[in-house]
């Protein structure tokens, strides 16, 4: 994955996180939890895209 993919896709997240907190009305604590799993998730998939994480396809949940 190239570098401008990586920003591009960080810009795309960056601007619908931010349309979604300005224009769809929401509690404050929902909002907040939105936010931190979002965040999570793009430093996630940073870390992985930098190979820094190994694969999350063998991470399995129940």
């Amino acid at each position: 994955m190239s570098l401008l993919n990586i920003v591009i896709v960080l810009i795309v997240v960056g601007v619908l996180l931010w349309l979604v907190n300005n224009y769809i009305p929401m509690d404050g604590k929902i909002k907040s939890i939105l936010n931190a799993i979002v965040v999570i998730v793009v430093v996630l998939w940073l870390l992985q895209a930098f190979g820094l994480l190994g694969s999350l396809g063998g991470i399995r949940v129940g």
